[in-house]
């Protein structure tokens, strides 16, 4: 299993050699040098950690440098693990663009777009009520509660609230291209999260 870190740059459409039309979304998936390895002996887990994302060492705290200097890795902004996917993977390796292939069917997670505070009908596909003859109710949510009992509103009802700005995971993308010389990966579809953000590719298997 593969796996990567990369940055979404966002989405284009790609002409291919047939005269299909693609929808790709573009991302720069890595270097990402390998910072550490678990073993379940040590551990108790596999694992496997990669390093994305160049900055400045004043940027880091002086554990987060120590740790990347014994892995003998620059300074680098995100340190994520992958559960295993060790392979034959060891601290020192540097995972590219490469580990996959067009064709290839992959799970990309990240955090979705923060929406903010919204309300029944854009955050769980409500009904709106009537809006002619006079009605007052016409993006309520309605009635939530009951009488006498149970004299409350049951816990885990779905209401208006915080949308977006979670954690998502899509699966069953497929890599369209790999373009290893700028380490850019195109997968057909969107993923998760906003321009620039931070995503985690790997094989879905």
């Amino acid at each position: 299993m593969a796996a990567i870190l990369a940055k979404k740059l966002g989405m284009t459409q790609l002409f291919m050699d047939d005269g299909r039309v693609e929808r790709v979304t573009v991302l720069e998936a890595g270097p990402c040098p390998v910072t550490a390895v678990r073993s379940s002996d040590d551990d108790g887990y596999d694992a496997v950690q990669l390093a994305f994302g160049e900055t400045k060492e004043k940027h880091l705290s002086k554990p987060e440098l120590g740790h990347l200097k014994a892995a003998k890795a620059g300074a680098y902004k995100h340190l994520v693990e992958f559960r295993d996917e060790r392979g034959e993977l060891s601290v020192g390796d540097t995972v590219t663009a490469d580990a996959f292939e067009a064709g290839d069917k992959v799970k990309v997670a990240g955090v979705s777009k923060g929406k903010g505070f919204q309300g029944t009908i854009k955050r769980h596909n409500f009904s709106r009520g009537p809006a002619s003859h006079g009605s007052h109710n016409v993006r309520a949510p309605g009635s939530i509660g009951a009488s006498a009992w149970p004299a409350r509103v049951f816990k885990g009802i779905r209401g208006p609230g915080q949308m977006g700005n979670k954690r998502a995971t899509q699966r069953g993308l497929t890599i369209v291209r790999v373009d290893a010389a700028d380490n850019l990966i195109l997968l057909r579809g969107a993923v998760p999260g906003a321009t620039g953000a931070l995503v985690e590719v790997r094989s879905d298997g």
